[in-house]
């Protein structure tokens, strides 16, 4: 049964009270239709129990708005949603992702995540392709994704809202990989889950790197607001040094809006609980709302903090990844690049939770504390230490 405003339904009392579920739920396909966004396909969920959100099918399916009960969760930067048409990847030397950069999820990969940089490609076995040069972040989140479907789906008395799509990333003589897309909301919930699948379609040995870039901005980012997560070692920061406080903000307890500010990003090594799960929250006491992300440590081992406190660009992101934070160079030097032979796939699960009331707040806490408590200071001097990544498909 669903839980729609403080009452159980079964699937007949739905039906005796609207004509379609669309009333108070559902998904509903889109267009937007002006400015830099026009010619966008978007699927808009409605839950019932005050999540909204909404899939930009030609930008990979990732997220764009959320809000709960009319509140903010997702980030909207100056960019907006471009259309992909209008993007140019290998634009400002390797940094034109950032005009294309915006909204709850922004996936990042296929087969390269972080900085810009220039790698081998003689993998691909094709004399007019001895390097590829790698953009910020990768490909994957401009390239339009193939709808395969989308709507409601009854299991007995439990309704499920859902979207799938394929996304192709694609060339010749290089990648031929495609990330496999399913969303899921329930009736009555307030959880988004990701569910995943990257598969080689190509017969030449590729890389493949991958993380979830999970923007969270006001009202639930404000200053104050906590940043939870089973912190057993901070290992990285970026402005490391002279510069480590200067900006006065840690990584645990968030700044207000300032002008200027310099980004700052941290990687830390999370704790797993005892079902494999890796829980990171940003919390708005205040507000009494949180937004909780959830991913599995087999999966995503790594783990980044960004934190963009710059006014008009106001912003933290939550963003577990396959890799460390040193890039894809380092990756293949450190034999910690993940190399996808023909039809081998990797798998990635995700979360999205909305943490409603100050009971909830708690529990999340509770829950988080009991994997590791955290350092209290939230200048922990960074340890360096990145752990080696060694499982299997790796080399």
């Amino acid at each position: 049964m669903a839980e729609l405003y403080g009452t159980r339904l079964t699937r007949r009392d739905l039906r005796e009270r609207m004509g379609l579920l669309s009333q108070v739920a559902g998904v509903r396909l889109m267009e937007l239709a002006d400015g830099t966004e026009r010619g966008i396909r978007i699927l808009e969920f409605r839950t019932g129990s005050g999540l909204r959100f909404t899939a930009l099918i030609d930008r990979a399916l990732d997220i764009a708005d959320c809000e709960y009960k009319g509140q903010g969760i997702a980030w909207h930067s100056p960019s907006g949603f471009r259309h992909p048409a209008l993007h140019d990847y290998e634009g400002e030397e390797g940094l034109a992702f950032t005009r294309s950069f915006s909204g709850l999820l922004v996936t990042c990969g296929l087969d390269h995540t972080g900085v810009p940089q220039t790698v081998d490609a003689s993998n691909y076995n094709y004399p007019g392709r001895r390097t590829v040069r790698h953009s910020l972040h990768g490909r994957v989140g401009t390239i339009p994704a193939t709808l395969s479907g989308y709507g409601e789906t009854w299991d007995g008395e439990h309704c499920v809202l859902w979207a799938e799509g394929v996304v192709r990333q694609s060339t010749n003589f290089g990648e031929d990989l495609h990330l496999h897309r399913r969303i899921e909301a329930d009736l009555g919930g307030i959880e988004i889950r990701i569910r995943d699948r990257v598969v080689n379609h190509g017969f030449n040995p590729t890389p493949h790197m991958f993380f979830y870039h999970v923007n969270l901005g006001y009202p639930l980012l404000d200053e104050g607001a906590r940043y939870l997560a089973p912190v057993r070692d901070v290992v990285w920061a970026s402005h490391a040094g002279e510069r480590y406080r200067a900006q006065g903000v840690g990584w645990n307890r968030m700044g207000a809006p300032a002008a200027p500010f310099r980004e700052q990003v941290w990687q830390h090594e999370l704790g797993v609980d005892d079902e494999g799960e890796v829980p990171v929250a940003l919390v708005n006491d205040r507000l009494g709302l949180g937004f909780e992300v959830v991913t599995r440590k087999n999966q995503l081992p790594c783990f980044y903090e960004w934190q963009n406190f710059q006014s008009g660009m106001y912003a933290v992101g939550i963003e577990p990844s396959t890799h460390h934070v040193l890039g894809d160079l380092a990756a293949r030097e450190r034999g910690e690049m993940i190399w996808l032979e023909h039809g081998e796939e990797r798998r990635y699960d995700a979360a999205f939770r909305v943490l409603d009331g100050p009971e909830a707040i708690g529990s999340a806490e509770a829950r988080i504390d009991a994997i590791a408590k955290a350092p209290q200071d939230g200048f922990a001097e960074p340890s360096s230490r990145f752990a080696p990544l060694r499982e299997k498909g790796r080399r």
